[in-house]
């Protein structure tokens, strides 16, 4: 046990002492939030594509992953390979997790307890850029067990910390004063999120004057966009388990809002029209609700029962483009298992790519955000 822990002296003293000489070492900075589905993939996409245009070098890492691409020999998370090719980051400008947030892993720590050693700095060490940016755990509890938490990593690496948090009007302000007594001078600021436009004048006038004034800056408000808030048609049917009646080709449709046909044509046609690049979910054999639907902003339909669509709506939804998915599902359980898919929406269509750009351009602070970090331009880009 002491030459353990001699050994680990001797290696952190081998760490610091190459850290100091040569090549300066590169700033990083940890991305954290209070919830899952907060936005920080997003909000690292939109940051990271504008220093890139400041000419600065991004390297990119996940320690703690929670999606693993099934099927791949690496422990690669799908956010991470996401986020790379879209920035066009080389190997060695990220890195697959340290771990994987599953079961196995759990249940080897139980095991092992303090045999579990997973090495941070060496993960981190290996990343190259001008601003290596490390996406933190979902919450701020999470990882805790494996001292992969957010709070745990900010000490370990003595870090800063930018926050991405979901608006709320009544908890926002106490989750984010919370977090600044958790990480103290290590929170660098924050992003508000998904702000809806009836509460974006008390945000402006009265929510982030009074951060401030507490010491936490406000480098960024983000409107609540429906596109981002979206779920495509082929997540759906992923989710659904469904099968594909017709335009298998257009499950890159995007679908805004979920919509339960079960009322008389008249009244459904009615209210299809309210609803905006709807999913419908109605009966295989309601052929008068599907094609309303048709008719309506509808971007899929979603048949439950175990009767097939007749042939004129196949033949309409064909050429109109829209995605028909059958389910041997009964209409409660379909509608709940979409509802959850649009409770977690994540970042993997390229069209929320350029909305997310164009969002953090125009409501994120990128300069002040800069100067605060300590970071200059490219003279190339200066």
């Amino acid at each position: 046990m002491g030459k353990t822990l001699l050994f680990k002296h001797l290696s952190t003293l081998v760490q610091l002492l190459a850290r100091s000489e040569g090549v300066a070492q590169a700033k990083r900075l940890l991305v954290g939030s209070t919830a899952a589905y907060s936005g920080k993939s997003a909000v690292i996409l939109g940051i990271a594509h504008q220093l890139q245009g400041q000419g600065l070098q991004i390297g990119y890492g996940k320690p703690l992953g929670t999606y693993p691409n099934a099927g791949t020999a690496e422990n690669r998370d799908a956010d991470v390979q996401f986020i790379a090719d879209h920035l066009n980051l080389s190997p060695q400008q990220t890195r697959a997790p340290l771990l994987t947030l599953d079961e196995t892993n759990f249940i080897q720590y139980l095991k092992q307890g303090e045999g579990f050693q997973l090495s941070i700095h060496g993960y981190v060490d290996e990343l190259a850029g001008d601003l290596v940016i490390l996406e933190g755990p979902a919450t701020l509890s999470e990882g805790r067990l494996l001292n992969l938490s957010l709070v745990q990593m900010a000490v370990e690496l003595d870090t800063s910390v930018l926050l991405v948090t979901r608006y709320h009007p009544v908890a926002l302000v106490d989750q984010l004063l919370n977090v600044q007594r958790e990480l103290g001078d290590r929170l660098l600021g924050v992003v508000l999120n998904d702000i809806p436009p009836a509460d974006q004048g008390l945000v402006t006038e009265q929510i982030v004057p009074y951060l401030e004034a507490q010491g936490i800056a406000v480098f960024g408000q983000i409107p609540r966009n429906s596109l981002l808030r979206s779920v495509s048609v082929r997540e759906i049917a992923t989710q659904l388990q469904a099968k594909v009646l017709c335009r298998s080709n257009r499950l890159d449709l995007m679908v805004e809002t979920l919509t339960i046909g079960a009322m008389n044509v008249n009244s459904a046609l009615e209210y299809f029209r309210k609803g905006r690049n709807m999913a419908v979910v109605t009966g295989g054999d309601r052929s008068e609700l599907q094609l309303a639907a048709l008719e309506t902003s509808t971007n899929c339909l979603i048949l439950t029962g175990h009767s097939a669509p007749q042939d004129f709506i196949l033949s309409r939804a064909d050429d109109l483009e829209i995605p028909i998915l059958s389910v041997d599902l009964d209409t409660l359980t379909t509608v709940e298992i979409v509802d959850r898919a649009f409770g977690q929406v994540r970042l993997q269509e390229p069209i929320k790519v350029l909305c997310i750009q164009e969002l953090m351009q125009t409501h994120f602070d990128i300069y002040r955000f800069m100067t605060t970090l300590g970071l200059e331009p490219s003279p190339v880009n200066a």
